[in-house]
């Protein structure tokens, strides 16, 4: 988990997966390049459209005449979340990315943070709610209870101190995403599967509090009764290449 001496960074990619979010997508991109611009961070933020029924499109379209950061991507069927963010992380100029969501729940001081600490050496840099300095705003309580069990289940599954590895919110070095290929879950399990590779294969990684805050407008797209089966599936997936592939896919 220590940091090492690294390659300076010179460009961010912030990589926000988007679907139906015609009430908070604009506000949710200014409010970050603001946030980035006045912290000099530099940065490109690849908002990538999942098959919207709604404005989120033509909002985007807009909002690209007066922010040339802005890069807006539609991704083709099949859809899903996993294969929206692989798509933006395919297109990143940047040599360092962050995921983000579309519903303004994620800070956008923390983006800076993860920013700052990616360029003290560290690969990955993983944020938690639920440590101390972190923080949660109206998280429904039932879903915050299978968020802790779920959880737990990992940090046992993997020995790992990571107590949040569910949450898409993370920045990792480009070297990391290329190092993790293929991203084989095209649906919300790639949040588990992106980190718990990085993990795996040796990439060095640190956590710093983070707070979420529970959207205000639209509807929550991860259905927590159709991605128990696909989240084991790629827990355990990982869980043998920790144990059984002999270090193939170690960092080298």
């Amino acid at each position: 988990m220590n940091a090492s001496a690294a390659t300076p960074l010179s460009l961010l990619t912030v990589v926000i997966p988007a679907r139906d979010e015609e009430d908070c997508i604009a506000s949710t991109v200014e409010h970050l390049h603001i946030e980035l611009r006045l912290r000099n961070v530099p940065h490109e933020l690849i908002v990538v459209d999942d098959g919207s029924a709604d404005g989120t499109w033509k909002i985007l379209t807009e909002l690209v005449g007066r922010l040339p950061e802005l890069r807006p991507l539609q991704n083709m069927p099949p859809h899903g979340f996993g294969n929206a963010v692989v798509r933006g992380l395919g297109k990143m100029k940047g040599d360092a990315a962050v995921i983000m969501m579309a519903d303004e729940s994620d800070d956008c001081r923390d983006v800076v943070r993860y920013w700052q600490m990616l360029n003290e050496g560290y690969d990955c840099v993983f944020g938690s709610r639920f440590m101390k300095g972190g923080g949660v705003i109206d998280y429904p309580r039932f879903k915050l209870i299978l968020n802790r069990i779920a959880n737990l289940f990992l940090k046992i599954l993997f020995n790992i101190r990571l107590n949040d590895t569910t949450n898409a919110f993370k920045a990792y070095r480009k070297t990391v995403i290329d190092g993790c290929r293929p991203l084989i879950s095209p649906h919300f399990n790639l949040t588990v599967e992106l980190p718990l590779k990085a993990i795996v294969r040796g990439y060095t990684w640190t956590v710093i509090p983070i707070t979420w805050r529970n959207r205000r407008h639209g509807t929550a797209k991860l259905k927590i009764t159709e991605m128990g089966s696909r989240y084991l599936f790629i827990c355990l997936y990982i869980w043998l290449e920790k144990y059984f592939s002999r270090g193939d896919y170690k960092k080298q």
